[in-house]
């Protein structure tokens, strides 16, 4: 019974992964091919709008809340499989996330600058303070750093937005957004790689990566405590639970995506949105797929999701590497020229294809090739690659 209960909570872990993938990449694809972190992008096209209002809603800021989950899950899981191994935690832990950090690095600045994986490494890092505490720490921990930052920031935004009155959001830089139109449509390498050093700086300096930290930390937090209390492996015993969790996420993360459409659109509203809609919503995705993967009916469906959710970490650069190719001038050039309707039919094609390769991957492998590297450096010693 305990080894079929591991069996189907590694499953259904994998799924998650293989569907945040999918939201990830959807959430991204206007950042890969267009400026609007800068600003608004106007568009023509109500086509265009409806799709990137869909992306807002259900897709934008609730889906690395969902991978940050599944971080602190696994990392209890790591814990505990070093201890049947009698293997040291701190040492081994604080390798892997060194690679991690590596892997961020590489990504950040070589490929993409919307990386997230320097992020999880350093909150990680975090996380060893944790890793002795019993399950109530890490809750209460969770809360702590998600409740107290977050109510400060919203707080601040509020006065801010009663102060000056509530004005709309600006347009953002149109200087910016045009400096790296000009060189991710048409500049040399040289040219591509400092526009993607100023794009991370600019979402990530003066504080921006400390405050994405804080942001992944408490959703690793509670990862883990899901796992120390079994409550994936063992969801039959905490069904009602899961439901109500399923039921008040939806709605109150639904509410809150669509503050700014039915108030004002400015930065009150759009943090509430971000960071307590997106966190709702990304429980209601969570806690959705569990629930269906107690039924049968659905579980076979579902394991569509299991292998790119296998060799997540590899598929998650596969995703930056594909998308720059398409856009950036070493490639095809299309930044700036396809629209969000377009670029989202891009991410399906994209995503299925990555689906398909994922599964003949497996066929001949048993772990990913970023995923091998990883954990040999891990371990420190090569991992068994083919079957």
């Amino acid at each position: 019974m305990d080894k079929q209960a591991n069996h189907e909570r590694i499953l259904v872990i994998d799924v998650l992964r293989g569907f945040a993938l999918l939201g990830i990449l959807m959430a991204n694809m206007p950042h890969f091919s267009s400026p609007v972190m800068y600003g608004n992008m106007k568009t023509n096209s109500r086509l265009d709008d409806w799709t990137m209002a869909a992306i807002d809603v259900f897709c934008e800021a609730s889906f690395y809340p969902l991978f940050a989950f599944l971080f602190g899950f696994s990392m209890i899981l790591f814990r505990d499989r070093l201890r049947k191994k009698q293997l040291p935690f701190i040492q081994t832990f604080l390798r892997r996330l060194a690679m991690l950090l590596m892997f961020g690095i590489v990504h950040a600045f070589l490929i993409w600058f919307g990386d997230i994986l320097i992020s999880y490494a350093i909150a990680g890092g975090i996380l060893l303070l944790f890793s002795q505490a019993r399950p109530r720490t890490w809750m209460i921990g969770a809360f702590v750093c998600f409740l107290i930052p977050h109510l400060f920031m919203a707080l601040l935004f509020g006065m801010l937005m009663f102060l000056e009155g509530t004005k709309e959001t600006g347009n953002g830089s149109i200087q910016l957004a045009m400096e790296a139109m000009r060189n991710y449509q048409s500049g040399s390498m040289s040219d591509i790689f400092w526009q993607r050093w100023n794009d991370w700086m600019y979402a990530n300096g003066s504080g921006g990566l400390l405050f994405t930290v804080l942001t992944v930390l408490p959703l690793c937090l509670f990862g883990g405590y899901v796992a120390q209390k079994r409550w994936v492996e063992e969801a039959e015993r905490y069904i009602s639970v899961i439901k109500k969790i399923a039921l008040w996420s939806l709605l109150l993360g639904i509410f809150l995506k669509l503050l700014p459409y039915f108030t004002v659109k400015n930065y009150f509203t759009e943090y509430i949105q971000n960071i307590f809609g997106g966190t709702a919503l990304a429980c209601f995705y969570g806690t959705a797929i569990i629930l269906l993967f107690q039924k049968e009916k659905w579980r076979r469906k579902l394991i569509i999701f299991h292998h790119i959710g296998k060799m997540s970490l590899t598929n998650y650069l596969l995703q930056s590497v594909c998308c720059t190719l398409l856009f950036y001038s070493y490639g095809f050039g299309w930044y700036g020229h396809i629209g969000m309707f377009f670029g989202s039919m891009l991410v399906f094609l994209i995503y299925g294809v990555q689906l398909i390769g994922s599964q003949k991957w497996f066929q001949f492998f048993r772990i990913g090739p970023l995923e091998w590297i990883w954990r040999s450096v891990t371990y420190g010693k090569r991992q068994p690659f083919r079957k």
